[in-house]
């Protein structure tokens, strides 16, 4: 048997390992493979092989994930990043400073709505009209008579 090559079998992982090293099932691994978020290749025996550094990349994805951040948002960001290497700390603070603007918006709306939740909770919206959660400032009338938020279309 010769010296493996970088790149080659002897360096990459198979899906269960990235599974078991990333703590992550297995579908979803090739899931985040059908989104474009991670890549594999094809080994001569057709396994699917999966370079090291894609368990830094499963580790972002996750922490992204449970901080509400989308799949698309996600993808976007990776993207950014070089192939063929572990994301690394300056890489982590570019894709982080995007999200936290995201994060600090989604704050301010949930923040927002909260503060307003008082204000409907006795009213039953029988206000539709001026009830800031199901109309702020009454967008709907915009659009003209009828069932806005009723109409499927």
């Amino acid at each position: 048997m010769g010296i493996l090559e970088p790149g080659q079998l002897g360096k990459d992982l198979s899906v269960g390992e990235v599974a078991e090293r990333s703590g992550v099932a297995v579908s979803t691994i090739h899931f985040y493979e059908s989104k474009g978020l991670i890549r594999s290749w094809r080994s001569n025996g057709n396994q699917r092989r999966f370079p090291r550094e894609v368990l830094r990349r499963v580790a972002v994805i996750k922490v992204a994930q449970r901080l509400g951040i989308s799949l698309a948002s996600i993808a976007e960001a990776l993207k950014a990043l070089p192939e063929g290497r572990s994301p690394t700390t300056e890489d982590w603070k570019a894709l982080s400073a995007s999200w936290k603007r995201e994060l600090d918006e989604r704050i301010a709306t949930m923040t927002r709505l909260r503060d307003e939740l008082d204000q409907c909770i006795g009213c039953g919206c029988l206000s539709i009209s001026e009830c800031p959660l199901r109309n702020p400032w009454d967008e709907l009338s915009e659009e003209g008579p009828g069932p806005r938020l009723l109409d499927p279309r």
